[in-house]
């Protein structure tokens, strides 16, 4: 019998997702992995629903170790970076968008504030880096999402004629640019504006 422990029914529950896909994942299935009894379980976590949400903390951690933008970062560098990189992460677990979708990143928040200080500090007005940061970390869970469904449905046989081929990773790349230009835009509106306004000030001395 595993000797078990927190982390290692986490573990088990996440290799059990890769194998059998989240909507297989059970608290049965686990313990029978474990070769514990199910009831066992509940001594580590109350609820599927808390079991799930370690999981997708854990499967986070690839992208919560990655390191925080320095002074010296380019932020529009660092913008498309990181949501590459969370891209990845929720990439390397089957069901892995569907996991994340919805979860509350409790223990990830001082990072959050962090990277939001630094795009503020770069320039970016806080409510657009806020609404960007949502936008795009919204749209790489959905491509993600659609991007594992298209892999876990294919029978192996070939689209209709008529139906284009998505290259998921470019298109990933393009709506991300798009958001990007977006935010460089009003980055650039509020440099203009505060270069105006100090101008103003100057021409009153």
């Amino acid at each position: 019998m595993t000797k078990v422990n927190r982390e290692i029914v986490v573990s088990e529950a996440l290799d059990l997702l890769d194998e059998v896909g989240l909507d297989t994942v059970s608290t049965r299935r686990l313990a029978k992995r474990l070769g514990v009894e199910q009831p066992s379980l509940y001594w580590y976590f109350r609820t599927k629903k808390d079991l799930l949400a370690a999981m997708a903390e854990a499967a986070m951690a690839p992208h919560a170790a990655a390191p925080l933008p320095t002074p010296d970062d380019d932020w529009r560098d660092w913008f498309l970076d990181n949501m590459r990189s969370f891209r990845r992460t929720l990439l390397m677990r089957r069901d892995g968008a569907r996991l994340h979708a919805g979860s509350t990143p409790a223990n990830d928040l001082d990072r959050i504030r962090r990277k939001m200080d630094f795009l503020v500090t770069s320039g970016v007005p806080e409510r657009d880096a806020q609404m960007a940061m949502l936008a795009a970390g919204r749209f790489t869970v959905g491509s993600v999402l659609e991007e594992q469904a298209d892999a876990d449905s294919g029978d192996g046989s070939d689209p209709p004629a008529d139906m284009p081929v998505i290259d998921h990773e470019s298109a990933f790349e393009a709506g991300l640019t798009l958001i990007l230009d977006g935010l460089v835009h009003r980055a650039a509106i509020r440099a203009a504006s505060l270069s105006a306004n100090e101008g103003f000030s100057t021409g009153l001395r």
